[in-house]
């Protein structure tokens, strides 16, 4: 375990014992003889344990699994992943403290469960997660990232990294802090950019810090706690920079950004001033040219979507709309009452709190729709009641117009109503819930909405005609939103496959279920008897939901009909009911199911040989989110 002390130790004795007056020097050999004699250098080698992939090559759009150590202690074995050809960061989490909201919280007891603290970091398409440790006024963080710091471009494709190259590299690490209660809600703590660069002028390539952590949100000047960072690079550099040239580059980027931005902001009040000079009632309309994220800070719209590839995790673009439907919705939280506080996130701290609002929820779906090769836009409108809204519309190149509810995975197609019409003629009624629409943009393009009348009934999506949507120029929008034009952009992280395992979260929610359910009669003085094979019948049943709601196509539904008309008796009743959810808390889903009058007849059916049957289906998509199908049935013998 503590290996560097024992070296040490040796060493020094080494040197004591075998350094005669006479002898000047000890060669490195001498010293690692003397270890080897020890047999240290034997325990290390048993220490570190290399597991070697079966696959080589790693595909460019899967994130880089961190690398990890093994001690003593962990049963599992880690990756290694090092490529001695390249330059790595390695950046080290050293504990935390003054996270004062945790002052009174008690130790947690040996196997208790507590809440915990979970740090998720991204740099330049790599992505990593901390172990979670218990929430504490100093949370016992203990852990180190591998991250490459490597430069794709300008023929650098096999050089290693030297200081100038990386000095060029202005992505930060992105850190977000994720809170997780007992009942695994997530909540979001923080969010920091780390510029990870001044190692490059700390003289032995090594450097620690002290970041304050600020909240999100509302909270975004209070200081929520302090992490400890030490920082490596490895191999070390042959030659630092000066503080100075670090310095110096560093003010030079902001310097450039914040003229940019400067720039972008002139650009955007006089394209502003003329789109009210077209009609006063333009005032009113929702037309959103900037939006604040989780630290605060106003940036402009089009900087929250940008073309993202799911590797081989999505398959279609209505799979991606499901991956986003399944993600949780939740409004940004506010303190106190008042209206609605606005907050869109950055992609990453979206993703790893695994839930967020209806803006985050469509930024993300026109970014992989935009990756699908569609042409993609985030409408901003409002619904019934006016209350604000964003949903997804897609152009097709025959003119059709869809929108895509990024809250439930539905599709709409657009008809135009015609406004001229005689209000004798029937208009066909709109299935879609959206009322008036401001504004839409995607990464490239701002449109403003400058029709007579903003109702998305008679609205026309010819977005070619300027009389109709007022465009921003995209030279100007370029400047500040394209990847690379200025340092204070998030990077988009890549996604990650799903750790879930199906097949057991689905066992283990069943398992539950069936003592939920057998407790609940047992205190309505019922007796419960399951029956496996009606159980088994409803898989098919489950399997075809999800599949509607991933293709909207309904299939297979003969075939379950059939199984269960021959599994239940002439003269018996048999009674099913389906129910979706995007959580895997079995308690709170058994709490739901009750509330639904058809549910509770099942779960408390009373009657002659009555037969329970539950069949749980967790479907899972990428970052761990998760489609979770339950089923309840009872067959009982009817008595007339």
């Amino acid at each position: 375990m503590d290996v560097h002390g024992r070296i040490r130790e040796i060493l020094a004795e080494t040197i004591r014992e075998e350094l005669a007056p006479d002898q000047q020097q000890l060669s490195t050999e001498d010293l690692i003889k003397a270890l080897r004699r020890r047999g240290i250098i034997d325990d290390v080698m048993k220490e570190l344990n290399f597991v070697t992939d079966s696959v080589d090559q790693e595909l460019p759009s899967s994130p880089k699994q961190p690398v990890c150590f093994t001690d003593r202690h962990s049963t599992l074995l880690k990756k290694t992943n090092i490529d001695p050809t390249r330059r790595y960061l390695y950046l080290q989490v050293l504990g935390g403290k003054a996270f004062l909201e945790h002052l009174q919280e008690p130790e947690p007891l040996p196997g208790q469960v507590c809440s915990t603290f979970t740090l998720c970091l991204h740099f330049r398409n790599q992505r990593f997660r901390s172990k979670p440790v218990p929430c504490a006024c100093e949370p016992d963080f203990h852990d180190g990232f591998l991250l490459e710091v490597h430069r794709e471009s300008l023929g650098d494709g096999t050089r290693m990294a030297d200081s100038t190259t990386m000095l060029s590299i202005s992505d930060p690490v992105h850190m977000v802090l994720i809170k997780t209660d007992i009942f695994g809600e997530t909540t979001l703590v923080a969010s920091y950019f780390l510029e990870w660069r001044s190692v490059l002028g700390s003289e032995n390539g090594m450097t620690s810090l002290t970041v304050e952590l600020m909240g999100v949100g509302t909270e975004s000047k209070v200081s929520v706690g302090i992490l400890n960072i030490k920082l490596e690079m490895y191999p070390p550099l042959n030659q630092t920079l000066s503080q100075e040239v670090v310095n110096t580059q560093l003010a030079l980027e902001r310097q450039k950004t914040a003229e940019k931005e400067r720039l972008f902001l002139v650009y955007a009040k006089q394209w502003w001033r003329e789109y009210l000079q077209i009609r006063p009632s333009h005032n009113s309309r929702l037309v959103k040219i900037f939006a604040q994220d989780e630290n605060g800070i106003n940036r402009p719209v089009c900087s929250y979507i940008k073309p993202l590839r799911a590797g081989r995790l999505l398959d279609t673009p209505r799979q991606a709309a499901r991956f986003v439907n399944v993600l949780g919705y939740e409004r940004a939280p506010v303190i106190g009452g008042g209206g609605k506080q606005e907050q869109w996130c950055t992609l990453l701290a979206f993703l790893c709190r695994n839930k967020g609002d209806c803006e985050d929820h469509a930024n993300l779906l026109c970014s992989l729709l935009l990756g699908y090769g569609l042409e993609a836009f985030v409408c901003v409108g409002t619904k019934a009641k006016g209350v604000p809204h964003a949903w997804v519309m897609t152009c097709g190149t025959d003119g059709t117009i869809t929108f895509w509810e990024s809250l439930t995975g539905h599709r709409y197609i657009h008809k135009p109503a015609n406004p001229d019409e005689s209000p004798v003629a029937e208009q066909p009624k709109p299935l879609y819930p959206y009322r008036t629409i401001g504004c839409v943009f995607n990464h490239q393009m701002f449109l403003g909405n400058c029709q007579p009348s903003d109702s998305v009934e008679i609205c026309v999506f010819d977005l070619n005609d300027e009389s109709k949507w007022k465009p921003m120029s995209e030279e100007a929008i370029k400047s500040v939103c394209a990847p690379g034009a200025t340092t204070s952009l998030p990077p988009f992280p890549p996604l990650c496959a799903s750790t879930i395992d199906a097949s057991v979260t689905s066992n283990e929610i069943e398992m539950q279920l069936r003592l939920l359910v057998s407790e609940h009669r047992k205190d309505l003085g019922l007796t419960t008897v399951w029956e496996d094979q009606l159980s088994y019948l409803l898989s098919p049943a489950l399997a075809s939901y999800e599949f509607e709601r991933t293709t909207s196509i309904s299939a297979g539904n003969e075939e379950f009909q059939d199984a269960i008309r021959r599994a239940v008796p002439d003269g018996h009743t048999f009674k099913g009911f389906p129910i979706h959810f995007v959580y895997r808390n079995a308690r709170r889903a058994f709490a739901t199911c009750l509330r639904s009058p058809f549910c509770e007849e099942i779960i408390c059916c009373r009657g002659d040989q009555v037969r329970l049957a539950v069949r749980v289906r967790v479907f899972t998509y990428p970052e761990s989110a998760c489609a979770v199908w339950i089923m309840f049935a009872c067959k009982y013998r009817s008595v007339l």
